[in-house]
């Protein structure tokens, strides 16, 4: 079995991605520049996004175990300010990851804190909070490259364990799934797969064996299933390429109401 990234890895991971958005954003024709998968959004946007980002959860990491993000942590994201000058914009972003990565170094991996996800399957602690962040940096470098012309997959490191971080942070809740019980199946050509089984008790997933050309790991119990690169899943997730892009079998209408769900927790 798989084993998740490490706490060190995860932190070096960070802080590469960073360094990949920074280079995006510097090589983006202009801080005016649409990003597509953020409708709405500049360049400008995505950056203070991400970079507020890293001084919001810094601060959150800081404050230990709390019922809701620091006041001033709050405040702080509110009232931001950041510069435009492209060379004191791009030592603005590095400083914000260098808070995050203090932070997070100083708490270490189990340290509780203040996170908007269920705890079924992700722990609210610093650790969870540094594996999040992977995800958040990488997809947001994604746009930001896609922005300035030249969009690359996630580094299949990250994204393989973006699937399952993106399935137990962002999907699993004990709320009741509100139609017919069902299951997903997530296959990674890279060789992994999932299942996410939702009903009256909830959302949650569990690694499962990739299929091969003896067994289809029982892909009968799911109503869809999902084929595709590590990258291509993560990206669909987080919703910037459409499941038509990706193979999916099964009833891929079910795809529709899991994206459309809003548990309550």
């Amino acid at each position: 079995m798989e084993k998740n990234l490490e706490f060190p890895e995860l932190l070096r991971l960070i802080d590469e991605r960073s360094t990949a958005f920074r280079a995006a954003v510097a090589a983006a024709p202009s801080l005016d520049a649409r990003v597509t998968t953020c409708p709405g959004w500049t360049l400008f946007d995505l950056v203070k996004h991400l970079g507020g980002g890293d001084r919001f959860w810094a601060a959150i990491v800081g404050a230990g175990p709390a019922d809701a993000p620091p006041a001033e942590a709050t405040a702080a994201r509110a009232a931001l300010e950041v510069p435009r000058d492209p060379e004191t914009l791009s030592a603005w972003m590095a400083a914000s990851t260098q808070l995050l990565l203090s932070a997070l170094r100083e708490a270490g991996p189990d340290t509780g804190c203040w996170a908007w996800w269920s705890a079924l399957q992700t722990p609210r602690t610093s650790g969870g909070v540094a594996r999040h962040r992977v995800q958040e940096n990488a997809v947001h470098t994604y746009d930001a490259q896609l922005a300035a012309g030249a969009p690359q997959p996630l580094p299949a490191e990250i994204a393989l364990d973006g699937v399952e971080e993106f399935l137990f942070a962002c999907v699993a809740t004990p709320s009741a799934w509100p139609h017919k019980p069902t299951a997903f199946d997530f296959h990674t050509v890279e060789g992994r797969s999932w299942r996410l089984t939702v009903d009256g008790d909830g959302a949650r997933s569990t690694r499962i064996p990739a299929p091969t050309a003896a067994t289809d790991v029982g892909s009968d119990a799911a109503g869809a299933s999902v084929h595709g690169t590590a990258s291509e899943l993560v990206l669909y997730l987080y919703d910037r390429v459409k499941a038509d892009s990706l193979h999916v079998d099964g009833d891929a209408g079910l795809l529709d109401l899991l994206r459309a769900w809003e548990p309550e927790e």
